[in-house]
């Protein structure tokens, strides 16, 4: 992959966290007014926006070692808010079809940071 690629596929990566984080808070106002789903929900938007957040930063490491400890966050919030989102759920607060989206968002962005890391850890 050259430069350019690798700049365009950090652009196109930083926007597609960022909507991640978007489409959590969206959802969050969705969630129904009870003690759970507010418990559950501001676990999710804490993750969920961990995720954006840290990607840019990631971007801007200024070493590898950087990048990578900023790249095994994401993979950790990351996979925190799947399984917030597969808690809810589980717990029936909303129906599958709800969160089919995000969920199958978060689960791609995992897959897709996972494998980054690993990348950048053979090259250590």
């Amino acid at each position: 992959m050259s430069d350019k690629e690798k700049v365009d596929f950090a652009e196109a990566f930083k926007a597609r966290t960022k909507r991640f984080v978007v489409d959590n808070i969206k959802f969050y106002r969705t969630l129904p007014k009870t003690e759970e789903a507010k418990i559950i929900g501001r676990q999710l938007l804490r993750s969920s926006s961990s995720v954006g957040a840290n990607y840019r930063a990631a971007c801007r490491a200024r070493s590898q070692a950087e990048f990578h400890s900023k790249l095994s966050t994401v993979v950790e919030e990351t996979d925190e808010s799947v399984f917030w989102m597969e808690v809810l759920i589980e717990a029936e607060v909303v129906p599958a079809p709800q969160l089919n989206y995000l969920l199958d968002e978060g689960n791609q962005i995992l897959k897709i940071v996972s494998a980054s890391r690993k990348t950048v850890s053979a090259k250590k």
